[in-house]
């Protein structure tokens, strides 16, 4: 379907104006204050394009307040800005069920669903909107936009006509209609708008672009390559123009022009499948079939569905003489398109190449059987499923799809700010925390284990309670040579940090000395001290990596005070350092496995003794989860999140063990939450997943 190219630049105006109008009047209580300072902080960073930091203001507005409307609304309007349309559309309905009179909250979920293609949902959303506020043209545009691709066509127009009333010469309503009419197969209705749209807006290149199409399409080529020309010669950045007229430079056999414009269509979208298949269509009828293959394999990398694109690879496999790869395309072909006659002439000659003369003859029998059916075929075709029909394996037209305006950004700005539009989409940022985050590749991998020790990073912005009595206890004792934390994070130590430790062990170690190795004549208050002595020691050999004797004076801490709970904790998470390194240098997995259930009791032993300790049920967690026993990973990662419901990596794990377990959607939303709570890769992984 033709989408539109020009929507429109001030697309959300009008939420800004209600957004004004929700703001509470401040009183003179410090609380209200302080919420209020915390919401303009917040939506400041929205407007700067900080949306992972502006969530976490309006998450600290929410847990004081969460009966107010506008921290959902605006923490909505950032995970928009992070394609986190699952979070976002949590936030919209607690947002309207708390306030349902808000048009700006309709009008901001419809265009979520509409994101997620969910038309109707999108429309009765509109409908809401229109009805607090009737003349709104932004939301009667989108609810056009719902229609039409409901394919509700005569209805969408009604709101394209009613808008037309009032601004007769307005380019982008013009466009609007010629774009649906189009779509409603009236050519002539939608060539007569766009011709008007190009009149009162003759700079702008997507009039022209969207006539070379349709000319294109009704084979009038010389009108179409003048229009797809003039839409490039006026500063195009559509890759589809140069797709076109690369098509028409083909069919001229002018391919060097041809050859051009693909490689300008690669330059401005090296995703878009359509530009790499054109070209390896190309360079196969120049017979470049090394490159030709090249482009093929990429466009099939990108769209492996398109499977016209598998027998076009094959084609090219057999001229290589590679004869296995040209047969592994064109099974996939007969699987999808069982009626595609030249699939079964193409896989007997590869099969007879390589001298499978009984399924040679086969696929020849098969292809006979087909050609003496092919009238009643061709009957089934026209009521039959797509899987009957022929894949379309000739160079392929951009059916005037372009890429769509970025609404997410004017979306952003207007909502945060009363200030003329910035155009910042592809600003650099220092930080890796601004932007557009969700664009920035993260790996598919699990959060690490939370560790003790004396060191870790943090990015400021995860929100997990890295706490506990058991730490504050030991800490408010001064036990040890500096304050224990929990952190996910550790950090690798200079050499001047690493002297410093091994100094602090020597020191630890004649401590220890002092009071010799019979502990059975020390009473039980002794006991406890040189426990933590041990415990020292322990946390300073595991600093240098000593994980082995960390986790003997672990051992010996336990012997001395068996309440000494924080080291069942290290020596577990030290246990598993070793078993790692294992695991990549051994193959002896009957020792490892011993090593794990070792490992594990401790965790169990620590959850058995102290329920409340979150992190033994996560770091267990991870050690089931690279088990693969994820059943059981996602039971305690659960139990993890109940204890610390803003347990940020717990949910991130939890969520990839879903995605493991192809509950895309429940592991979908827990990496919504984990962003919430700070962890900004999870935005790239919901990009991907969803």
């Amino acid at each position: 379907m033709i989408r539109s190219i020009n929507k429109y630049r001030h697309i959300v105006l009008r939420i800004l104006l209600i957004l004004v109008v929700c703001i509470s009047y401040p009183s003179h209580s410090y609380a209200q204050f302080n919420t209020d300072r915390i919401i303009s902080i917040g939506r400041n960073a929205l407007y700067f394009e900080d949306y992972v930091l502006s969530i976490q203001y309006f998450n600290q507005v929410i847990k004081l307040k969460p009966y107010l409307t506008e921290p959902y609304l605006l923490r909505a309007i950032a995970k928009i800005n992070l394609a986190d349309y699952t979070g976002a559309l949590r936030d919209l309905n607690i947002c309207i069920d708390n306030n349902p009179f808000q048009p700006g909250a309709y009008y901001t979920r419809g265009y979520v669903y509409r994101q997620l293609n969910e038309y109707q949902k999108a429309e009765q959303d509109f409908n809401n909107a229109l009805l607090y506020d009737p003349d709104n043209k932004t939301y009667r545009l989108l609810r056009a936009d719902a229609k039409a691709n409901q394919q509700q066509f005569t209805e969408a127009l009604k709101d394209i006509d009613y808008l037309l009333k009032r601004e007769p010469k307005d380019p982008n309503l013009l466009f609007e209609k010629g774009v649906i009419s189009l779509n409603n197969q009236d050519t002539t209705t939608a060539i007569q708008c766009i011709q008007l749209s190009a009149t009162y807006d003759s700079q702008n290149p997507a009039n022209w672009s969207a006539l070379g199409v349709i000319y294109l399409q009704m084979g009038q080529e010389k009108e179409a390559m003048n229009y797809l020309t003039q839409s490039i010669n006026l500063g195009s950045k559509w890759a589809g123009d140069y797709i076109n007229r690369g098509i028409l430079h083909y069919k001229w056999h002018n391919y060097k022009a041809a050859l051009s414009d693909y490689n300008q269509a690669i330059t401005l979208e090296p995703q878009n499948s359509q530009c790499y298949y054109n070209r390896g269509m190309l360079r196969h009828e120049l017979g470049d079939y090394n490159n030709a293959l090249s482009d093929f394999n990429q466009a099939i990398d990108l769209s492996p569905n398109k499977y016209e694109m598998y027998y076009q690879r094959a084609v090219v496999n057999m001229q290589l003489r590679q004869w296995e790869k040209a047969i592994e395309d064109l099974d996939i072909l007969i699987q999808t398109y069982p009626y595609f006659l030249p699939s079964y002439h193409l896989i007997a000659q590869a099969h007879s190449k390589l001298g499978h003369d009984k399924q040679a003859y086969t696929y020849r029998q098969t292809a006979i059987r087909l050609e003496e059916k092919k009238d009643s075929i061709q009957i089934a075709q026209k009521t039959s499923q797509d899987t009957l029909h022929s894949p379309n394996t000739d160079i392929q037209i951009a059916k005037a799809q372009p890429q769509k305006r970025d609404r997410r950004k004017e979306f952003s700005a207007r909502a945060a700010q009363s200030q003329s539009e910035q155009n910042q989409q592809n600003k650099p940022y220092q930080s890796q925390t601004r932007g557009d985050v969700q664009n920035r590749h993260a790996d598919v991998i699990n959060r690490n284990n939370i560790s003790l020790s004396y060191y870790g990073s943090n990015d400021g912005l995860i929100r997990t309670n890295y706490s506990h009595p058991l730490i504050e206890q030991i800490n408010h004792q001064h036990a040890l040579p500096a304050p224990l934390r929990l952190t996910e994070q550790e950090i690798s130590l200079t050499v001047d940090m690493v002297n410093m430790h091994f100094e602090q062990i020597t020191r630890l170690s004649n401590q220890i000395d002092l009071y010799g190795n019979n502990y059975k004549l020390l009473d039980d208050k002794q006991k406890r001290h040189i426990a933590k002595l041990y415990f020292a020691r322990a946390i300073e050999f595991a600093l240098v990596q000593d994980y082995e004797s960390a986790i003997d004076d672990c051992t010996r801490t336990i012997i001395l005070d068996h309440t000494f709970y924080l080291a069942y904790f290290a020596r577990a998470n030290w246990r598993y350092k070793i078993i790692s390194v294992q695991r990549y240098e051994s193959d002896n997995n009957k020792e490892i496995h011993l090593a794990l259930e070792i490992m594990l009791r401790d965790y169990d032993f620590i959850i058995n003794k102290v329920p409340d300790f979150h992190y033994a049920y996560y770091n267990k967690a991870n050690i089931l989860c690279a088990q693969k026993e994820f059943k059981d990973a996602i039971a305690y990662y659960s139990k993890a999140i109940e204890i610390d419901e803003d347990f940020a990596e717990a949910y991130f794990n939890r969520g990839l063990t879903y995605i493991y377990t192809d509950e895309v959607n429940k592991g979908i939303d827990d990496l919504s939450k984990a962003g919430e709570l700070g962890i900004y890769q999870a935005y790239n992984l919901i990009s991907r997943f969803k």
